[in-house]
């Protein structure tokens, strides 16, 4: 039984000044995010729920067959009273919603001008605090703790994870560390990978993927509804034992479509795949022939905040590129992040631009028949996972 701390210290956690605090909480602002164990180096771990849209006649609906994705990654879930493109539950077909929708604005507009004030300012009707639920089934949106359980708890989330179990993804993460153990955390770039390959699934279909810098794992267990082998890569024996846990958890969604999901070390450090057995999370020969032989698609999100770690990242799909006996697509994610500096007195995005020059030179590199060309993917896909995308 591992002792915990009350509740009421979570409120109060200090942070030093080399702490990396994860923003995991606005992806899913309504939920609790439960406390359930602290790992090998005393960080508190936490499992998060992410609701994945998949199921929902949105994703027919909004661009899988050619439609207009413009304004679907700003949609929110669908609720229980409504129907996916927001009209009234029996209202049928898409047209008569947009029909709907249409009579429903000519309302509006008259409502509208009937609440303007003497100086043709438009007079806004607030609603009195008082009719607001008391008592609302989730947390505030403006203030949301940890909860911390006990470590034997079977079914943690209970309650909370309403639906089918394949449109629920658990996630045990860390909220706040050290620079190098960031990758016990979830990030935005991730998120969008992951909405990325529920979105282009006939990409991965069938196919053996590998992830370089995997953290959780997330999108990993997301390509592994499709694909036939994901190889879920990082180095740390506490982070990799993490993403075990995660792929365990989720083990539904990966059988689902079949797929299987191998955690191994991969250190990009390094010009060999660790074969030593004595080593938890080493490759066997048989894996490492797989891996050569069969890999078409690589992926990595959030893995270019340093630029020491940026180039090992270059070096090492490079060096995969050369080894692979099929082409193959790489698939990149990060986050843009705006910093001001003292050194340039501006805002600068000194890690982005390092990733986009390591791009360029990887774009121009003349190495025999291998060739590289790097396209931009438009950050437009229908959104199939909830969170708050930007």
């Amino acid at each position: 039984m591992v002792q915990l701390a009350p509740a009421v210290a979570m409120d109060e956690v200090t942070f030093r000044s080399d702490t990396v605090l994860s923003d995991v909480h606005l992806y899913t602002p309504n939920h609790r995010h439960l406390m359930v164990r602290l790992n090998s180096v005393g960080q508190p771990v936490f499992l998060s729920q992410f609701k994945l849209l998949w199921s929902q006649d949105s994703w027919t609906d909004s661009g899988a067959k050619g439609g207009d994705h413009g304004d679907v990654h700003t949609k929110e879930p669908p609720s229980a009273e409504t129907g996916s493109t927001g009209s009234p539950p029996g209202s049928g077909h898409s047209n008569e919603g947009f029909s709907l929708q249409a009579g429903a604005d000519t309302t509006g507009r008259e409502a509208a001008e009937a609440q303007l004030d003497e100086d043709g300012d438009l007079d806004v009707v607030r609603r009195p605090r008082a009719a607001s639920d008391p008592n609302p089934a989730g947390p505030p949106r403006d203030k949301v703790h940890p909860m911390i359980l006990a470590q034997e708890e079977d079914d943690i989330l209970g309650e909370e994870a309403q639906g089918s179990p394949h449109d629920i993804i658990r996630i045990e993460h860390t909220m706040a560390t050290p620079l190098e153990d960031v990758g016990k955390q979830v990030w935005r770039g991730a998120l969008l990978l992951a909405d990325y390959i529920l979105f282009r699934q006939d990409l991965f279909r069938g196919c053996t993927a590998l992830e370089l810098g995997a953290g959780t794992g997330l999108a990993s267990i997301i390509a592994a509804t499709a694909a036939r082998t994901v190889y879920c890569t990082d180095v740390g024996a506490d982070l990799l034992a993490m993403c075990q846990r995660n792929i365990a958890l989720n083990s539904h969604l990966a059988a689902a479509g079949g797929g299987v999901v191998k955690v191994k070390e991969l250190d990009w450090l390094k010009d060999d795949l660790c074969t030593d057995p004595e080593v938890p999370f080493s490759w066997s020969q048989e894996e490492i022939s797989d891996l050569y032989n069969h890999t078409t698609i690589l992926f990595a999100a959030e893995v270019f905040y340093d630029d020491d770690l940026t180039d090992a990242v270059f070096k090492t799909l490079s060096r995969l590129a050369h080894r692979l006996k099929n082409a193959c697509t790489a698939i990149l994610s990060v986050e843009k992040r705006l910093n001001f500096t003292l050194r340039h007195l501006d805002v600068t995005c000194e890690a982005y631009d390092h990733f986009r020059s390591c791009l360029r030179a990887l774009e121009q590199l003349a190495d025999g028949k291998l060739r590289f060309v790097v396209e931009p993917v438009e950050a437009s896909s229908p959104q199939l996972l909830v969170y708050e995308r930007i």
